[in-house]
């Protein structure tokens, strides 16, 4: 064992909690450690970009194996950190849109984009949503 990288922490009395395999353990919870976070964000810009010139169920059924297998990794986490994922997925399609209508650049983020494509949209068009899956799995069986 490494001894910079090997230490005995109580996640309990340490502010900054650890990383492991992706996750941050903190305080009792289970979070999303930030460059996992920032390496899932970058592969849903890879294939969201608003240049692609394909349609927007093509872009959801490259997306969503991506997701499925993202969040069966990370199904553990609180799901405020889940509910974070899925609002940018949306807020990126959203703004494919934009743009597939010619409605200028924006994000995808006021409150006119949501009420013109609402997350119920994107349910029809079959996107994975990794909240929904959260509450599946959470049943009891």
């Amino acid at each position: 064992m490494h001894p910079d990288k090997t230490r005995i922490v109580n996640e309990q009395d340490d502010p900054n909690g650890f990383d492991f395999l992706g996750y941050t353990f903190k305080k009792g919870l289970r979070l999303i450690r930030k460059k996992s976070l920032k390496a899932m964000r970058d592969k849903i810009r890879a294939h969201t970009l608003r240049s692609q010139g394909v349609g927007i169920e093509t872009v959801i059924e490259r997306l969503n194996p991506i997701l499925r297998g993202w969040f069966n990794y990370f199904k553990h986490v609180h799901k405020s950190e889940l509910q974070a994922m899925d609002g940018f997925v949306r807020r990126r399609l959203r703004s494919n849109l934009r743009k597939y209508q010619k409605k200028g650049s924006g994000t995808g983020r006021n409150i006119r984009d949501h009420q013109q494509w609402p997350n119920a949209y994107f349910a029809n068009l079959g996107l994975f949503t990794l909240i929904e899956a959260h509450a599946q799995a959470s049943q009891s069986r």
